[in-house]
């Protein structure tokens, strides 16, 4: 992870979210490279984080070890929000970077009393906490009664960047509740079809159309 001060356009992107660049204190830019942790399950957070560039997905750690990616990405919006909302200190989930990433980092304790205080911050703040929770509920549905094609291609859909679909394979499986074969075989059938080509560590989108016709269900 790299830092660097903010430039004027950076800071302009404050004032999206209704805040007055003069009354904040200690800004810095965060940029992440690829598979790189933003945040940890557990560890302290004492950040906001504003979204600039870039996705990331937020995973929680399973009682088995394993991470489960839980029902939306970040690629806008606010890391930390949930957190800062009901004043926890610690990281409730972990979030990793799906490419390059870049965000604004806020100290919050010494700008917490004008946060708080900003009620157009906390209402915009409020808004994006509520799409976070219907994009969980809608991915909730599809993974108890949608098929397993449609679990996968939908996964892919929200997780790629670019159309670039890269990530561990393995958590992949445990999030849409699939054998990890059952899996690779529908990941090789996209193959097959030409809707993805295996490039690299990743599968390039070749038919973004097509892949988003078996994420709604037409097999």
């Amino acid at each position: 992870m790299q830092k660097k001060s903010l430039n004027v356009k950076q800071e302009q992107i404050l004032a999206e979210w209704n805040l007055a660049k003069d009354h904040l204190r200690g800004c810095e830019l965060w940029q992440f490279e690829q598979r790189e942790t933003i945040i940890t399950q557990g560890a302290l957070l004492d950040r906001l984080l504003f979204v600039l560039s870039g996705k990331a997905k937020v995973c929680t750690l399973a009682d088995n070890g394993k991470n489960l990616v839980l029902a939306y990405y970040i690629s806008e919006g606010i890391i930390g929000d949930m957190e800062f909302a009901m004043r926890k200190d610690e990281a409730e989930t972990t979030m990793v970077a799906l490419s390059d990433f870049q965000c604004i980092a806020l100290p919050i304790l010494p700008n917490e009393a004008y946060l708080r205080q900003n009620s157009l911050f906390m209402n915009t703040m409020a808004q994006g906490l509520a799409e976070k929770l219907q994009l969980s509920s809608e991915n909730f549905l599809s993974a108890a009664f949608y098929p397993g094609k449609q679990r996968l291609c939908d996964y892919i859909l929200q997780s790629a960047y670019k159309n670039f679909f890269s990530d561990n394979l393995t958590d992949v499986a445990a999030t849409i509740g699939m054998s990890y074969r059952h899996m690779f075989r529908l990941l090789n059938d996209l193959i097959t079809t030409g809707v993805l080509t295996k490039v690299g560590n990743g599968y390039e989108i070749l038919q973004p159309d097509q892949l988003q016709h078996f994420a709604k269900g037409y097999l």
